[in-house]
């Protein structure tokens, strides 16, 4: 009898040894997963700023140019949509407001974050031929007011005229970007902006062509 009660009181506290040791391991692999998964975190967070923060003046120069050139082309091509008599034109015109707004709200994100000033003047109306060799391919006062003045054909073809030097304009100030900057999306946005002008001034010149 005495044997078998000490059978029974070996197996009882083996089993709860085991048991025991179960309950330790489960809370030895959450407290595991959670340190692991907040230093995964912290990583992460302190990655993100170190990647918002690697830009320089270049990028800055980029975005506080290309927004009111940007600017200028939507000025632009809210113009054709009752000026012009051209179908095609019309098009582009739709074409280039709907890529470029975005990117100004894209540009003008980066400055805000990087904590610089962000261009507000519409073109066209503060920037006269002063600032357009600052910015390759701005078009000065007079030559906004002229389109303004402008209807049908003969509004068709200045526009294309004025869109294919403000294009090359973006092109040059993008290649520079390219070549010089530091911020991965901006450079990213600028080789972006190179293939989609380029081909439109592809296309602007083949209407040219046609007129």
């Amino acid at each position: 009898m005495n044997s078998t009660r000490s059978l029974v009181r070996r197996v009882a506290l083996g089993t709860t040894a085991v048991a025991a040791a179960l309950v330790l391991a489960a809370c030895g692999s959450d407290d595991g997963s959670s340190g692991t998964g907040s230093g995964t975190q912290t990583s992460a967070s302190a990655s993100a700023e170190d990647t918002a923060g690697a830009h320089n003046d270049q990028d800055v120069d980029f975005a506080q140019g290309m927004i009111p050139h940007h600017q200028q082309a939507l000025q632009m091509a809210k113009m054709a949509k009752s000026q012009a008599s051209s179908a095609e034109v019309k098009d582009l015109a739709a074409r280039i407001e709907k890529a470029q707004d975005p990117e100004i709200e894209t540009m003008s994100g980066w400055l805000e974050a990087w904590g610089e000033d962000v261009p507000s003047a519409m073109p066209g109306m503060d920037h006269g031929d002063d600032n357009s060799s600052d910015m390759p391919g701005m078009m000065g006062t007079e030559d906004m007011d002229k389109l303004m003045d402008a209807s049908g054909r003969d509004f068709d073809t200045m526009f294309l005229t004025m869109m294919v030097e403000h294009h090359e304009g973006a092109v040059k100030m993008a290649t520079t970007e390219k070549d010089n900057g530091q911020y991965g999306p901006a450079k990213k946005l600028a080789g972006d902006i190179i293939t989609a002008q380029t081909a439109e001034i592809a296309e602007m010149n083949k209407l040219l062509g046609k007129s």
